[in-house]
């Protein structure tokens, strides 16, 4: 349950009614995350095509790396509706309980080089945002990564607490349902 109303799909006019059927072509219904802006149709719309640039975004980025910046993120920001979505994904990108766990206590040695890179990053930018320094970028660049590659891991980390903070601040923390699917991504 949310601290605040939110419009739920069957009373959704206009804007908010095109913005919710875009999204439950994908997902059959719109998210709870997606109704917290519902008092603000052009909020969500903007949130959506957001969620669909990032997705799209042409880095070499893996599947692993930016679930485990959204893992790393969620789980700093003790979030616990993104936490249990990123932990649903990682286990389907081959992460074992051991290995999540490790992640939610932010033990990173054990990760390839390059997912242990990306997950110091973002912990750091979600908790020191004002310490980040040329360093933190150079050790991304260490581990093989491009600016490219850099600017998607910091605009996901950014993203990501954006998002936490909609949810914690609204009151959306609840752990989701093992079959609901893991991101709201959005169709064309």
């Amino acid at each position: 349950m949310v601290w605040i109303r939110i419009i739920p799909p069957e009373k959704a006019e206009g804007r908010l009614a095109e913005a919710y059927a875009w999204q439950a072509r994908q997902l059959g219904a719109p998210t709870t995350f997606t109704q917290l802006g519902s008092l603000e149709p052009e909020l969500v719309h903007a949130r959506l095509a957001l969620y669909r640039a990032s997705e799209r975004t042409s880095s070499k980025l893996t599947a692993r790396q930016k679930n485990l910046i959204s893992h790393v993120v969620s789980s700093a920001n003790e979030t616990p509706h993104c936490a249990s979505r990123s932990a649903i994904k990682l286990r389907e990108l081959g992460f074992s309980e051991q290995e999540i766990g490790a992640v939610e206590n932010e033990h990173f040695d054990d990760l390839a080089p390059e997912e242990a890179a990306v997950a110091r990053y973002a912990l750091k930018l979600t908790r020191h945002p004002g310490s980040i320094s040329q360093d933190d970028v150079d050790a991304l660049r260490a581990v093989g990564l491009t600016d490219h590659d850099i600017l998607d891991a910091n605009n996901q980390t950014a993203h990501l607490n954006y998002t936490n903070r909609v949810a914690n601040g609204l009151g959306l923390l609840e752990e989701v349902a093992p079959d609901f699917p893991a991101f709201a991504t959005v169709p064309d």
